[in-house]
């Protein structure tokens, strides 16, 4: 993005540029990376609460389509559902894709006694 300096773009989309996990899907097919991303999603219900840095491969003057539309509409959804608790883009400098936070299954949140 030549009109925005990295610090402008981290100010927009977030400082979290580092998860517990990284997924990957640079040079994958459009089904290949949903589907992996259904799978995340499903997992992260289950087990405990964690991060995830999803990588794309960056858009450019002759990739065409990317990932990053469909996956961020489908990440997106899957906020408005409750199964993650964020969700944001990850600027360029910092390789490009998505930041995510699954919330985990109910009971791995509860404190012990």
């Amino acid at each position: 993005m030549p009109l925005y300096d990295p610090d402008s773009i981290r100010a927009l989309v977030g400082e979290r540029a580092d998860g517990d996990h990284t997924i990957d899907l640079r040079g994958a097919a459009l089904s290949d990376a949903q589907s992996t991303i259904s799978q995340l999603l499903e997992r992260g219900r289950w087990g405990d609460a964690t991060s995830v840095v999803i990588r794309i491969d960056p858009a450019t003057a002759t990739s065409g389509e990317t990932l990053f539309l469909p996956l961020g509409r489908q990440l997106l959804e899957a906020r408005k559902r409750g199964l993650l608790t964020r969700c944001h883009p990850l600027p360029e400098a910092d390789g490009g894709g998505f930041y995510v936070e699954l919330p985990g299954h109910p009971s791995s949140r509860e404190t012990p006694r």
